[in-house]
């Protein structure tokens, strides 16, 4: 299989003058897409001493180099590590060490970020996007990409033991995603889909860029996502396809512009990275507009489950069925298929389940067993085969599309002195889906409030890991094995008069 960027160069010679991509400075076709991707690679082959296999991070808001970036990445058998804005200086340092990044790409707005990185991590290479490439006309050195088994992105998940893994997906695995998107909701050579989703993240490229640019359509990149201003591109350019997680969509139909709009050409509102509220379904569909539930991770590259324009309807709170190339199966504690309406574990297996993770050969056996992923999340069956979710097997949040483990949370607060013990829940929030609330118990005779341990929190990090609240307890409720009892914890929480 040739490397992914064999999709954007062959059509740059099929259909050379179709529309490949839109961005705030500019239109692109696939035969200008095609030579700023092999402008990007000259410039890394030129500029840097790289090597096949030699990790690139990547600093940056949605923008069209990014996009670039990530072909030109896939072209020279490199390995992208894209990463979260949202994270601290001190978080990105882990990911970029443990991945050994020595190579970096930014822009002028994420430049103090990048900064404050370096008091952490030395890089042999760095280039700001907003420098420009001057390199044209070079020919790019040919390089033998194993599609199948190269690692090709390097995604940093959230450690449920405090260390982040990073899934290591390859350029195979984010063909087949792109396939299975393709069947499960019709993308065609005349979609134009709109990128909302962080291409820092997972769902910002397989969901939906990548299979829209492999069917020859048109993918639109804005910057910052602002509601008002989205819903103006969707009208501009007839958008056909809105991705977005809970949040964002909440966000456009709670807009002044939402109701007087003309989405004519869009044939579906698409939500996933976090639970969905039913009244958030309601207000499309009441509205007439067509709105499907997925569900995916990154190991996954990421889709696994999505609703079909048959069903999105009469299915409202399932993420549907198996995408077609994926199989599933759900298991009690001891790996037995459980029965329809029974809840169990999730297990993945197909060609877009990821190869590992990186450095972590224990975690990735642990993960992948017998060809199957275990995904730690519990989900129920119905008799029509359609699939809800149930739970997190390990108590992660999701707010506002970002994984939230506890355990790191609770790791920052017990560096705390006056702190005793922590723990920390999730808790439903209109909003985010979901965000962090901390229950604290402090040492005898220590005092602190509730802004103290944010702040500290805020220093520590990302905002959105933050506690939204911090409800001080006197002691830790424990289960009879001397676990904390964090079911207690969420009653206590809805219980609680505020």
């Amino acid at each position: 299989m040739e490397a992914i960027s064999y999709w954007i160069h062959k059509r740059a010679f099929i259909t050379p003058d179709r529309i490949a991509l839109i961005s705030e400075k500019d239109k692109y076709t696939y035969k200008e897409l095609s030579k700023r991707i092999n402008q990007m690679a000259a410039m890394l082959q030129k500029n840097f001493t790289l090597h096949k296999g030699d990790r690139i991070a990547i600093l940056s808001q949605n923008r069209e180099e990014y996009m670039i970036s990530y072909f030109a990445i896939a072209q020279l058998g490199l390995v992208a590590v894209p990463l979260n804005i949202r994270l601290t200086a001190a978080e990105l340092a882990f990911q970029l060490t443990d991945s050994g990044a020595k190579t970096i790409l930014f822009e002028e707005e994420t430049a103090e970020l990048y900064n404050a990185i370096c008091e952490h991590v030395v890089f042999e290479n760095a280039y700001c996007y907003d420098d420009g490439n001057n390199i044209s006309n070079v020919k790019v050195e040919g390089v033998h990409v194993d599609a199948a088994n190269d690692p090709f992105i390097i995604c940093y998940t959230s450690g449920t033991t405090g260390r982040p893994k990073g899934a290591v997906l390859t350029q195979e695995n984010m063909f087949w995603n792109a396939i299975n998107c393709q069947y499960a909701i019709d993308i065609t050579s005349e979609d134009q889909v709109i990128v909302l989703l962080p291409l820092f993240h997972i769902g910002g490229i397989g969901l939906f860029a990548f299979p829209t640019l492999l069917t020859g359509g048109t993918v639109i990149i804005p910057g910052r996502f602002d509601p008002g201003y989205t819903i103006q591109l969707i009208e501009e350019f007839s958008v056909t396809i809105v991705m977005g997680v809970p949040t964002i969509l909440d966000a456009m139909r709670k807009h002044a512009l939402f109701e007087k709009a003309n989405f004519a050409s869009v044939r579906w509102f698409y939500s996933g990275g976090a639970p969905c509220p039913k009244e958030l379904i309601d207000a499309y569909l009441d509205s007439g507009l067509p709105f499907g539930q997925g569900m995916g991770m990154t190991e996954a590259a990421p889709t696994i489950f999505m609703l079909s324009k048959e069903d999105y309807k009469t299915k409202i709170g399932s993420i549907g069925k198996p995408v077609l190339f994926c199989d599933i199966s759900i298991v009690d504690e001891d790996g037995n298929q459980v029965k329809r309406g029974e809840i169990g574990e999730l297990l993945i297996k197909g060609p877009n389940i990821m190869k590992e993770y990186w450095g972590l050969p224990e975690k990735t056996n642990e993960a992948i067993r017998d060809g199957w992923f275990h995904s730690g999340d519990l989900m129920k069956q119905d008799e029509e085969g359609f699939i809800y979710v149930a739970g997190r097997k390990k108590d992660m949040i999701i707010s506002g599309g970002e994984n939230i483990y506890p355990l790191e949370i609770e790791q920052v607060l017990n560096e705390m002195a006056q702190i005793n013990e922590a723990a920390v829940v999730g808790a439903e929030d209109d909003k985010w889906g979901e965000v962090p609330i901390a229950f604290v118990s402090l040492n005898h005779s220590e005092t602190i409030d509730e802004q103290e341990i944010k702040s500290y929190c805020g220093m520590k990090l990302a905002k959105y890991k933050v506690p939204k609240e911090v409800v001080f307890i006197d002691e830790i409720p424990k289960n009879a094995t001397g676990k904390i009892n964090k079911k207690a914890l969420k009653m206590k929480w809805k219980g609680a008069e505020r």
